[in-house]
């Protein structure tokens, strides 16, 4: 067996990690890249272009991820998204969730730590909130709560619930061929749809799309390819290091936020070791904070008033118990998981959507109210 050192390989992946966050958040500052705030362009105004950003890094995501299955590099069973369960249920409920909170908090996980590289104190409240009440979701209170109650419904495959091992177990036709052959249908589709019209192959749409998208794939290759281990000399079992689920990931920001403040509290407990989603949580701040502060953007933010501030703390709670009930954010089933053609993706990410519809038609409805 070749000795590995893990120790150092670990680091190596960190690093990689960070860096790639560093880029996301440089280039979410830059561009106003925003899921909450493309649905709510679509809402109120029906400009589609800041969707297109979102749906190119999709396609981006989806024709790399599946490129890497195709050459054996990587495969989505190895990942949270892939396993025979479809948790249809909680994707709904909790993507529902998280959708209304990320309206209510001014923006997702990821559009809150590129609101805190800016300046913006609100949404320094709304990481606090998000990872206690998505911490409390994954091992406290809320958890017990999910555990016995949408956790529960669930259909159970024999293999894995990403398209290409689905087609691939009724068809016969080898799984390598089917995700090259999806992915580049899939996400060749969506990508020709963000640049069928004018504003979506402007500056800024195709940097973040073709940017964020990369940055998703390369992602998926330093945990699933450069951090594999065959034979852990530990457990002589197969490992994907520095990684909380132990397996290979990429970006989300509602579990990564709680595991964040877990090891921020508990630093002195040699047994909280730092991993990719605590260091992309920080790689954003920090590549947000670098281009507001290079390009002059930064300033400081509060809140206005008692009901802004509620409304904040509100939607910090939906999304960090929707978040870990969805398995993932608008960047976590949005992207990384839409990208390994995971069933439970597709129905959290339209969950996500019409529960931020949901919210702005809310908005409107008390805005109405109050004239």
């Amino acid at each position: 067996m070749q000795d590995i050192d893990l120790k150092a390989l670990a680091t190596l992946v960190l690093w990689a990690s960070f860096g790639l966050s560093v880029i996301f958040g440089a280039i979410a500052q830059r561009t106003h890249f925003c899921t909450m705030g493309a649905v709510a362009d679509i809402v109120n105004m029906g400009d589609w272009t800041r969707m297109r950003m979102w749906v190119m890094a999709m396609g981006v995501a989806m024709i790399g991820f599946n490129a890497m299955v195709a050459l054996g590099w990587v495969d989505a069973a190895h990942s949270l998204y892939g396993g025979p369960r479809f948790i249809w249920l909680s994707a709904l409920v909790g993507g529902a969730l998280f959708g209304f909170g990320m309206v209510l908090a001014s923006g997702c996980g990821s559009k809150t730590l590129v609101r805190i590289g800016g300046g913006n104190l609100k949404s320094l409240v709304v990481f606090v909130v998000l990872g206690v009440s998505a911490f409390a979701t994954l091992k406290g209170i809320t958890a017990v709560a999910r555990v016995a109650t949408v956790d529960t419904v669930a259909i159970t495959f024999a293999t894995g619930q990403d398209l290409p091992s689905l087609l691939a177990a009724r068809t016969g036709v080898a799984k390598p061929v089917l995700a090259i052959l999806l992915g580049l249908l899939i996400g060749g589709g969506l990508i020709a749809w963000t640049v069928s019209r004018e504003e979506g192959r402007s500056g800024n749409n195709l940097l973040a799309g073709l940017g964020v998208g990369a940055v998703i794939v390369g992602v998926w290759w330093v945990t699933g390819r450069l951090g594999y281990v065959a034979e852990d000399p530990n457990t002589l079992q197969e490992a994907f290091v520095a990684t909380n689920s132990q397996r290979m990931e990429s970006l989300s920001f509602v579990a990564p936020v709680a595991y964040s403040l877990d090891w921020l509290m508990f630093f002195s407990d040699k047994s909280k070791l730092l991993t990719v989603g605590i260091v992309s949580v920080v790689g954003v701040v920090v590549g947000s904070a670098a281009y507001a502060l290079g390009s002059k953007s930064f300033r400081w933010e509060g809140f206005r008033n008692a009901e802004d501030t509620g409304n904040h703390i509100v939607g910090a709670v939906l999304m960090g118990i929707g978040g870990v009930t969805a398995l993932g954010c608008t960047i976590g089933q949005g992207l990384s998981g839409l990208s390994t053609l995971s069933l439970t993706s597709f129905v959290a990410l339209a969950a996500i959507i019409a529960g931020a519809v949901g919210a702005l038609r809310y908005q409107v409805w008390r805005i109405e109210r109050s004239m």
